[in-house]
């Protein structure tokens, strides 16, 4: 059974390194999204729905040679992981998201995704962002919950290809597009779906959206009580157990 995690913004696949060793199950295949990590293709518009075929592209000769696998998505990885399970549940055994309230129809965007998706305010954004420097997006992270020795890993990844990244991916994915895309949530549930809930995440919709999309989605849900949005980082054991008990079940 493989495993194949997906990250977001602005990660890099270190966003793993603390929860990969406590995982029982593999192998286990990271992900980076084009300008997360890895280069970006020639060509390559970076929108929502190109990630999405990339991730398909990607996922493809690893259902071929290994049978479905096992999809893990985080923050934008989640989004991309929901609208993969939506188009191709047969590239999957199960998947596992921490971001399904984003695909309820009342969804608003977190305030600083959408300076992100507006003109001038977003390139301002992103340039402040690689004039701070690697220490002050380290302790930024670090303030925002995440473990100190992934944020330093993360902040020094920080680069032009992701700051032109964040900014097409968010402006292709303003609202109504999330809304839209959620109209099909209900295809998910083709294949097993957990819905992970920290409880200090509040990036990514209300109890109630999250609550309301996961049911919508077929999944089971996990609440991480006192966790936030780098849970896999605050307390990487209690994750894996989590996973590892979902698979278990699948």
């Amino acid at each position: 059974m493989t495993v194949v995690l997906v990250h977001g913004n602005p990660e890099t696949p270190a966003v793993w390194d603390l929860l990969v060793p406590h995982l029982t199950r593999g192998p286990v295949v990271r992900l980076a999204p084009p300008g997360f990590g890895a280069p970006v293709p020639e060509g390559f518009g970076a929108t929502v729905i190109e990630y999405r075929d990339w991730l398909v592209g990607e996922l493809e000769p690893l259902a071929a040679a290994e049978g479905p696998v096992d999809l893990v998505g985080h923050d934008w990885g989640g989004g991309h992981v929901l609208n993969v399970a939506m188009v191709r549940p047969d590239l999957l055994r199960s998947w596992v998201v921490d971001v399904v309230g984003i695909l309820d129809p009342d969804y608003v965007w977190h305030e600083l995704a959408q300076v992100w998706q507006r003109e001038g305010a977003g390139e301002e954004a992103v340039a402040a962002m690689l004039a701070a420097g690697p220490e002050a997006r380290v302790e930024r992270l670090v303030r925002f919950g995440m473990d100190a020795r992934v944020a330093e890993r993360i902040g020094a990844a920080f680069d032009q290809a992701m700051a032109d990244s964040i900014l097409r991916l968010y402006r292709s994915a303003a609202q109504p597009v999330l809304a839209e895309l959620g109209a099909d949530l209900e295809k998910a549930a083709a294949r097993p779906g957990l819905a992970l809930m920290p409880t200090e995440d509040h990036m990514v919709g209300t109890e109630e959206q999250r609550h309301r999309a996961a049911a919508r989605a077929g999944a089971r849900v996990e609440v991480l009580a006192g966790l936030g949005h780098w849970w896999m980082t605050q307390d990487p054991e209690r994750g894996a157990a989590v996973l590892d008990r979902f698979w278990a079940e699948v």
